[in-house]
């Protein structure tokens, strides 16, 4: 076990820290090698993984066409795992080497979208869909930053020292404990006075939302975190995720880019509807 106490040099340099992710982190941005993305057919082509980032994307992508929308896409796998977010191809469309990226070519020149929620408000304003154009859009629009704000806390904090840091220390597992519990419980006081999180109709801001908070819910994420964080304790988080568990875009939209448990939740890459056949949505 290392001594619990850190003193910083007077100037940082990088070292091998450990952990699951030490072999692709380094502090510097751009591309590591030279390589092209794959490009489909249809208008709009997602490079993504399904972790909650991830899920937003394509979770909007089914909502889009469930509801009637133009919305066909690819969607690509990048193992990030693997390094391919530094692929020279992926950088070109996301300089920061996140998951999601997209690529819409609906229009006369390509456009590139990063960042999960620059895209689910891309497309919302694109299609005219989940986001309100009235009184209620600066609500949605207030959680749906809430949630983009509130996300390394959870992932990069809460998420990383619990699960995936080489040691456990006391106090950031404390720290982010305690924010992510706050989080829950802001939404969970929220979701007490209002059916969705920006009033009464479903929007980008529960897509955005969702792919975070339901895994915690029902168990899937970080281990014994549910049990550790008294999730049950959240009884209207925990009733808005079942209700939007159940939306067949979301059924498929969770599996889109994923490459983990059983083999009827995978689905690598997305083409057409026609991919979901056989899954367990």
């Amino acid at each position: 076990m290392a001594d619990p106490t850190y003193t910083p040099p007077e100037i940082w340099t990088n070292t091998e820290s450990g952990g699951k992710f030490a072999a692709i982190n380094r502090p510097t941005a751009g591309a590591r090698e030279q390589r092209d993305l794959p490009v489909g057919e249809h208008p709009f082509q997602l490079y993504s993984s399904a972790t909650p980032n991830g899920v937003k994307a394509g979770i909007m992508f089914e909502e889009l066409l469930e509801a009637g929308h133009a919305a066909e896409y690819d969607a690509w796998y990048i193992g990030i795992s693997d390094g391919d977010q530094f692929a020279s191809g992926f950088v070109d469309i996301n300089p920061n080497s996140k998951i999601p990226a997209l690529l819409d070519r609906s229009g006369p020149e390509p456009v590139r979208v990063f960042e999960s929620g620059a895209i689910l408000m891309h497309l919302a304003e694109k299609f005219g869909a989940f986001l309100p154009a009235g009184s209620g859009r600066a609500e949605v629009l207030s959680w749906l930053f809430w949630q983009v704000g509130s996300a390394p806390f959870v992932g990069g904090g809460f998420g990383h020292f619990y699960a995936y840091a080489p040691e456990k220390y006391e106090y950031p597992i404390n720290r982010y404990a305690m924010e992510t519990k706050r989080l829950f419980d802001v939404a969970n006081q929220r979701l007490a006075e209002s059916e969705y999180l920006g009033g009464a109709d479903y929007t980008v801001a529960d897509i955005a939302t969702f792919p975070w908070f339901a895994p915690f819910v029902q168990g899937g994420i970080y281990g014994e975190a549910r049990k550790f964080l008294s999730i049950h304790e959240y009884e209207h988080v925990e009733r808005w995720v079942n209700q939007i568990a159940q939306r067949p875009a979301v059924r498929r939209g969770r599996i889109v880019n994923r490459t983990w448990g059983e083999d009827d939740e995978q689905l690598r890459e997305r083409h057409s509807a026609d991919d979901f056949a056989g899954k367990a949505i």
